[in-house]
């Protein structure tokens, strides 16, 4: 199951017409039958914004996105997966895990960064490793 799903210019598109999270908002009600939080609709608006304008500028216009996959047997669910062709014209996927803070440092523990969540510097789980 996933929230959205579109070409790499549509979720452009949608995301300069300010319709994301909108979309993603229904599809959400649609799928659990019940309203994703104000927070969360936010972290989409402003995460996806600035996935949009990586894509512009990597000008990654002919890929596939998909948005809030849930992965089969779980409710885990990656945020954005990337689909298309590398250089060598082989498919290829990429998992971004997007992330509301707004600056990150070293952990010492392994795979892990500390940053300020929750009201605290918290130790959590680096965003590649979760994506791993």
């Amino acid at each position: 199951m996933r929230l959205y799903s579109g070409s790499s210019k549509q979720f452009i598109e949608d995301t300069a017409r300010n319709q994301i999270s909108e979309k993603l908002r229904e599809s959400f009600f649609s799928n659990f039958r019940y309203n994703p939080s104000p927070s969360e609709v936010n972290s989409w608006r402003a995460s996806l914004s600035a996935m949009a304008h990586v894509f512009q500028l990597a000008q990654l216009m002919d890929h596939g996105v998909m948005l809030e996959y849930q992965l089969p047997q779980s409710s885990k669910r990656l945020d954005c997966l990337i689909c298309g062709r590398n250089g060598e014209k082989r498919d290829n996927a990429v998992i971004v895990e997007l992330k509301q803070w707004s600056k990150c440092s070293e952990s010492d523990g392994e795979s892990r960064v500390t940053t300020w969540l929750g009201g605290a510097e918290r130790d959590v789980l680096h965003p590649s490793a979760q994506v791993g």
